[in-house]
């Protein structure tokens, strides 16, 4: 099921079929991690003769892709408040706790 299937007012943006195009939508500060993330999987993919990991690592950043083109400045904020919340240990401004979410679920 596509991310179109599940949220028809974000169809899902196309032309990302190849890593540059993943790149190229990327976030500026987030390019040299893809980067890094895909060689390693041609690495692995060169030793073990497996693309495998290949083809997940690109999935999943095309994801991140296509959340960065549908909205770019709330997926850099996301990335801000990731950042902040592992800089500091704090968790974002009303964020729910564990224990609350343990309550709502009844355990």
């Amino acid at each position: 099921m596509t991310a179109a299937a599940h949220h028809p007012e974000h169809p899902e943006p196309s032309g990302l079929e190849s890593p540059w195009a993943i790149r190229d939508a990327l976030l500026p500060e987030e390019r040299d991690e893809f980067g890094a993330a895909f060689q390693r999987a041609l690495d692995v993919a060169k030793k073990t003769r497996n693309p495998g990991l290949i083809f997940e690592t690109l999935e999943n950043w095309r994801r991140i892709a296509q959340q960065t083109l549908v909205d770019p400045a709330a997926h850099r904020a996301m990335l801000q408040q990731a950042a902040r919340t592992m800089r500091t240990g704090e968790p974002p401004a009303g964020a729910v706790s564990p224990a609350q979410v343990r309550a709502f679920l009844g355990r």
